[in-house]
């Protein structure tokens, strides 16, 4: 009876953090399913991967509609991400509980340093500096990008590595997506984030369809954890226009960070 409460209150914690962090707050669902209910990462992850695929679907509807979805861009990475997909939840499957949970710890780790040094040099006035040109760039007389080998080279790189985690860890990806965006792109930071969420949207999909035609997704505890997380994701977007995004990211990498203990302490005890 737990999970008709704590799922949804779960879920809707997730999609707040989604809506602000721009997809990031995905990466979380995984440790707080297998602490909330005490189940191995494979079976945690396609849950999650529902729900980031729901919610990442409302967001990246919200950016098409607003007209900041590079669709084509999106579409390109997740094609080799539902490649890679299979394989992750292959070996997810096969994977002993105690390595992946520390696996996953040194992704969270990873993750919330990152987020955690790029927040502050934003919040201090010095943003990374550039030595070259993104292979991506925007024509600013149509509004598209130029597309080139190296752009989709590196497009195609980071989908199939977001799509590889995707369905290993059940983490939607935008913790890839999001900074390869950045690093690959000179998009503005709300197309960057739509677009990585139409990214997330149809891996997350397809990785969800294959583990609930496996028969290893929970939909008693999916289904109200995804609809908590659709709600989230509403107010998130609601709270992103009232909120520093910066000091948002700074307080979600600590989080992280303790959740990546946490898990590592799980796996000593």
């Amino acid at each position: 009876m737990d999970h008709i409460v704590l799922a949804p209150a779960l879920g809707m914690f997730i999609g707040i953090l989604m809506g602000l962090t721009g997809a990031g707050g995905g990466i979380l669902s995984v440790p707080l399913l297998v602490f909330a209910f005490h189940m191995p990462i494979s079976q945690a992850g396609p849950i999650a991967l529902t729900a980031v695929a729901l919610s990442a679907g409302l967001g990246a509807a919200i950016g098409l509609s607003s007209k900041v979805l590079r669709y084509k861009a999106a579409v390109f990475m997740a094609i080799f991400g539902l490649i890679l997909s299979p394989l992750g939840l292959w070996v997810a499957q096969r994977a002993p509980n105690t390595p992946m949970l520390l696996i996953f710890s040194g992704v969270l780790i990873y993750v919330s340093s990152k987020m955690f040094i790029q927040a502050t040099q934003t919040i201090a006035g010095k943003p990374p500096v550039l030595t070259s040109p993104p292979p991506c760039q925007l024509d600013l007389s149509i509004g598209k990008l130029i597309w080139t080998v190296p752009c989709a080279r590196s497009l195609m790189f980071a989908g199939a590595c977001a799509g590889f985690l995707s369905g290993l860890l059940g983490v939607g990806g935008g913790f890839i997506i999001v900074p390869s965006l950045k690093k690959f792109t000179d998009l503005p930071m709300k197309a960057i984030v739509a677009t990585s969420l139409g990214v997330l949207a149809i891996v997350s999909t397809g990785g969800a369809m294959i583990s609930l035609a496996s028969g290893i997704l929970d939909l008693s505890i999916a289904a109200p954890f995804s609809g908590g997380s659709l709600i989230g994701l509403l107010i998130g977007k609601l709270l992103e226009k009232k909120i520093s995004g910066s000091r948002i990211q700074q307080i979600f990498s600590v989080f992280t960070f303790l959740v990546a203990i946490s898990l590592i302490y799980k796996c000593i005890i």
